[in-house]
């Protein structure tokens, strides 16, 4: 039954992206976030639904769409280097094999990211776009939000319907895009139109970023709290009634410590004692030799180079009390340990160009968001959804910075369906501010 569920979900998306085609860029953003592919057990594994998608998203837009107004960004210029780049490095990779398994979906992902811009051309359609991410994300959200309240979940126990999990069904992952995702729900609380913001849509939308707040509690994700204290931080800029934000933020972790599982608390705790954690210790250990590799390799190994890694470690571990305490090391050695990071996955696996690159285009897109944000939170309120849009989108990307901190998300499809969106954003306002200029000549000429 499920698998017909997906097929006649799947069959009306498509049907209707026959009529209008910009529905077959948003049902690929639904098969690549939410990979129904996986969740079916037969029907949907053996037919290549994802490349149907972007084949028809991708004709669609040639044959259909209006492209008199198209405009490239040079952050798409960056993404296509970058994937140029990667094809060179999986070329000579370390391990050419398991390089090219990666590059399979990478080089999807950062082409459909330059591709997607082109077809955001009005409001409507970035408003449709972030809908359909916020909305596939939430079918992993909602159904672990769920589960965090009927079991407390635990570290690698909360299964999020696969038992492989990979993409957003990881639970580092999962709690860092629930995280991201929250300002921009906040944002369809007021702005909507698609949803018109009435209590239902507004109901909605706040129970789902409870979901999102469970999701870190859930999978007992480290990386989740401190999105979390991120998140708190960068709502600040916005908030009215600033000294008010503030007491809820001191009052909110007291009043929900005596529901927090133990198994959460104790896993919190090893972010002050993580020299006493396997985890933690290993990541520094891999951090520290990808320093060390990047030095004899600086143009990277290629994607999957870690496997190549032996580190060696010690664990602290404190025993007794304050007046009597013992401290043990024990060595520990391990090899083809994961980056768990962006920035040391981009080192090792692109070396110090491909790091750059990335950089470069993660930091245009912070920048721009700014600029935006400055320049229509203080216009009329006919733009101040495009401030406001501006800001959510730049507290999400920040978010993904410091979560990609600690989880190797540097290719993550969803993160540069963000960027997308960015561009999309300041490509269609600044033909809105181009034609505005235009007008007072065009008002002249008819005079005349």
């Amino acid at each position: 039954m499920r698998d017909l569920a997906f097929i006649a979900f799947l069959g009306a998306l498509f049907g209707l992206g026959f009529r209008r085609p910009f529905l077959f860029v948003l049902t690929y953003v639904y098969i690549d976030i939410v990979s129904p592919q996986r969740l079916t057990y037969l029907l949907l594994n053996s037919v290549p639904i994802s490349l149907i998608a972007v084949a028809l998203a991708v004709g669609g837009w040639l044959l259909f769409d209006d492209k008199r107004d198209v405009r490239l960004a040079p952050r798409q210029g960056l993404m296509l280097l970058l994937l140029l780049y990667c094809g060179a490095t999986t070329l000579s990779a370390d391990f050419p094999v398991d390089a090219l398994g990666k590059w399979e979906w990478v080089w999807k992902a950062l082409a459909f990211a330059i591709f997607l811009p082109l077809t955001l051309r009005t409001k409507l359609r970035i408003e449709a776009l972030l809908s359909f991410m916020i909305l596939s994300a939430s079918s992993i959200i909602i159904v672990g939000g769920i589960k965090t309240l009927a079991s407390g979940g635990g570290y690698g126990e909360l299964n999020l319907m696969v038992s492989n999990n990979s993409g957003l069904y990881e639970g580092s992952i999962i709690s860092t895009v629930a995280i991201c995702i929250i300002p921009l729900i906040l944002w369809f609380t007021r702005h909507g139109t698609i949803f018109k913001p009435d209590w239902r849509v507004k109901a909605f939308c706040y129970a789902l970023m409870f979901a999102c707040l469970l999701i870190p509690v859930g999978t007992s994700a480290r990386t989740g709290l401190l999105c979390i204290g991120l998140l708190a931080l960068l709502m600040l800029r916005d908030a009215k009634r600033r000294l008010l934000y503030l007491a809820l933020i001191v009052a909110a972790p007291v009043v929900a410590l005596p529901f927090l599982p133990a198994s959460f608390l104790a896993r919190m705790d090893t972010i002050r004692t993580y020299k006493g954690d396997s985890s933690a210790s290993t990541r520094v250990a891999v951090w520290q030799w990808t320093i060390d590799y990047a030095k004899t390799h600086p143009f990277g190994g290629g994607f999957e180079a870690y496997r190549g890694n032996h580190v060696r470690y010690d664990i602290v571990v404190v025993e007794g009390d304050r007046n009597n305490q013992k401290i043990k090391r024990e060595l520990e050695v391990d090899k083809s340990r994961a980056y768990h990071s962006s920035y040391f996955e981009m080192l090792g696996e692109q070396g110090y160009p491909g790091l750059a690159l990335w950089l470069l285009i993660n930091l245009i897109g912070v920048v721009r968001m700014e600029v935006l944000r400055w320049r229509y939170l203080r216009g009329d309120a006919e733009t101040l959804w495009a401030g406001q849009l501006a800001s959510a989108l730049q507290t999400a990307h920040l978010i993904y910075l410091l979560g990609g901190a600690f989880v190797g998300i540097a290719f993550q499809p969803f993160v540069y369906m963000l960027i997308g969106a960015q561009i999309g954003l300041d490509t269609y306002l600044k033909r809105r501010r181009e034609e505005a200029a235009w007008q007072p000549f065009r008002a002249k000429a008819a005079l005349a």
